[in-house]
């Protein structure tokens, strides 16, 4: 084998190429000026990425702002046309980031995600939570909006997974940001939302267009809409016993889920679906009702004892519609408080939203209270306005005292009477009954007549039960001890929890309950007075002194953690209705003149009415009846 030997060619190959290496390096080598400047862009770059660091939240305009990598490996793209079809373009802009396009109005600060194209983040300006915090309805991930659709070249998309392109431009006074899903310049699913300057309704279209021949018309279009609600108010199962999801459909009726831990529904024609929190409603309107919805709540308190972030989970699922192969479905998003004068301003029926109460309890609330209370709230604290509308209804309800503790004086007067019938027809039950029956109608008395404007008033105590919780104008306002009077009072914080009474102690619950006891115990007192005893009758001295008891103490435990301005009202009310009857008892109603009364009437001849006949008829037959199963 032939030895190899270093060439003097190559050598001087080597050589030379190294001398020209040499002077090509020595001709670039940058001026003092060039290397200045390399220092100075050294330096920008690393403070730009600093800075970059130190911003968390992106604010957004236009897509020309984005600063994003660019799919250019056509291997890449090629793997995302085989994913996303002809939906791969929208991945290929710049937009095509986890990227947040920030817009405010007065009321609302705004985050919308180029990723789903969706409201990421909702801030109701002008309202903090039990700890002073900004009220969210959307943040962190507690929300997520969707359309599930099907495509021609066979695929299932989600649009929570894909990348929408924003733009904003204005409409006048209103800011339009317009958030496209591309599949090309000229094709694309559009969300449009329409924020005006001073309101909480925002305008919303879902649209498509040149998309006919790429989404599936055979497969369902489905528009997923949910919401993880956040706790907002100091008792969480107060704020949670009024969050609820509530429904229009049909036309104008209204409906909700219940209560239970998981509650499911399925509705047809449904204009809005509204995800209400005590205080705060997230609303889906629709100019034209979707065929159905699939609605879902579920509770997520399972111990009202641990603190809690999240309330219950709402879910709706609302099919969308084509029309010539096309998506365009016009509807509007609601986000802001359960107030009842904002929502029934929009005169879309949103004020169902509010529980007021149904019937004529409904009715006495939005036409009475509501009125009522906006006014006396104008020009006074709300405390004072409580007192001073609850002086107002006691005054307009004192006819209905009056009668009733007439109608309790005339059974005492009677009594002694009742009580002759009884020994006299004690063998004789039914014979004892008519000689009763005529006494009361002689003497122009009624053992009903208490109860009935008792039963009056119960309209107007339910229609109040259902209004303080409901109050916007009460939230957050102080009286006295309370710091909010739409919440409960506080005097003293409990180591330990009790079972329906909580871990505090609250005094207005307290002093209303006193207040009934005193009031329980003047009307139970009048009652047993004027109370017949009547042989086989139960003993109801007992039962009117179990409630003289009873009552008061399930206000205690009832209110502990109920609104503080309805604990106000009732220990107000008490007070009023005790001194109303110390006045008609000392100064109005004499027993003497009315037993001088009864006397009077039952010299007088009474004349009967057909229900008075017909009773005695029956009673006259069944005494006959009786007669004679005995002969026999």
């Amino acid at each position: 084998m032939e030895e190899k030997k270093l060439d003097i060619n190559s050598i001087i190959g080597f050589a030379l190429i190294f001398g020209i290496l040499m002077y090509m390096l020595w001709q670039n080598k940058p001026t003092p000026e060039q290397v200045a400047e390399q220092e100075k862009a050294k330096q920008e770059q690393q403070t730009a990425e600093e800075k970059a660091k130190e911003q968390k939240d992106a604010i957004v305009t236009t897509a020309e702002d984005f600063s994003v990598e660019t799919v250019t490996d056509s291997t890449k793209l090629e793997a995302l046309k085989s994913k996303l079809g002809a939906f791969a373009y929208s991945s290929t802009l710049p937009s095509a980031s986890a990227t947040e396009t920030l817009v405010e109005n007065d009321v609302l600060a705004l985050k919308f995600s180029n990723k789903g194209g969706y409201l990421s983040e909702i801030k109701l300006k002008n309202f903090v939570n039990f700890d002073s915090i900004p009220v969210y309805l959307i943040k962190g991930n507690n929300s997520a909006f969707n359309i599930n659709f099907g495509t021609t070249d066979s695929r299932i998309l989600n649009t929570q997974d894909l990348y929408f392109q924003p733009t904003i431009t204005k409409n006048g006074d209103n800011t339009v940001v317009s958030m496209k899903l591309k599949v090309s310049e000229s094709k694309f699913l559009e969300y449009r939302y329409e924020i005006k300057k001073d309101d909480y309704m925002i305008g919303f279209t879902i649209r498509s267009q040149g998309l006919d021949n790429i989404i599936n018309s055979s497969q369902p279009i489905n528009l997923d809409w949910k919401i993880k609600t956040y706790r907002h108010a100091k008792s969480v199962s107060y704020e949670n016993r009024y969050t609820e999801l509530i429904y229009e459909y049909e036309g104008g009726k209204d409906n909700y889920l219940g209560q239970s831990g998981l509650s499911e529904d399925t509705v047809d024609d449904v204009t809005y679906v509204a995800f209400k929190q005590h205080f705060f409603t997230s609303i889906l309107l629709a100019d034209s009702p979707f065929k159905n919805a699939d609605l879902k709540s579920e509770n997520l308190i399972k111990d009202e004892e641990i603190d809690t972030v999240f309330t219950k989970s709402f879910e709706a699922k609302l099919p969308l519609e084509l029309a010539s192969g096309e998506i365009n479905k016009s509807m509007d998003w609601y986000f802001g408080p359960t107030d009842y004068k904002i929502l029934n301003a929009y005169d879309r029926n949103l004020d169902e939203v509010v529980p007021l109460g149904w019937g004529i309890f409904g009715w006495i609330n939005r036409y009475v209270f509501i009125p009522t209370f906006g006014f006396l709230s104008s020009f006074l604290p709300y405390g004072f306005a409580i007192i001073l509308m609850t002086i107002l209804v006691r005054i307009v309800m004192s006819p209905v005292t009056y009668k009733s503790y007439v109608s309790q004086a005339k059974m005492k007067v009677l009594k002694p009477e009742i009580a002759e019938i009884s020994e006299k027809y004690k063998d004789n039950a039914m014979k004892k009954q008519q000689e009763t029956m005529a006494l009361y109608s002689k003497a122009g008395a009624s053992p009903m007549a208490g109860c009935l404007p008792a039963l009056a008033q119960l309209p107007v105590f339910y229609a109040l039960f259902q209004f303080f919780p409901s109050a916007f104008d009460l939230r957050q306002k102080s009286f006295l001890w309370a710091e909010d009077l739409s919440s409960y009072d506080t005097i003293a914080k409990l180591p330990f929890h009790i079972p329906f009474y909580g871990d505090h102690v609250s005094l207005f619950p307290i002093l209303a309950s006193v207040a009934i006891f005193f009031y329980m115990q003047m009307t139970t007192g009048q009652q047993m007075a004027s109370q017949p005893t009547q042989e086989g009758m139960p003993d109801m001295s007992k039962m009117m002194k179990y409630m003289m008891y009873f009552s008061p103490l399930m206000m205690l435990f009832f209110f502990n953690n109920y609104a503080s301005g309805l604990s106000l009202y009732y220990f107000v009310s008490n007070l009023i209705t005790i001194g109303i009857m110390l006045v008609i008892k000392n100064f109005i109603i004499d027993e003497d003149k009315i037993h001088a009364r009864i006397q009077e009437n039952k010299k007088k001849p009474k004349k009967e009415n057909r229900f008075q006949k017909k009773m005695k008829e029956m009673m006259e037959q069944a005494e006959k009846q009786k007669q004679n199963q005995k002969r026999k």
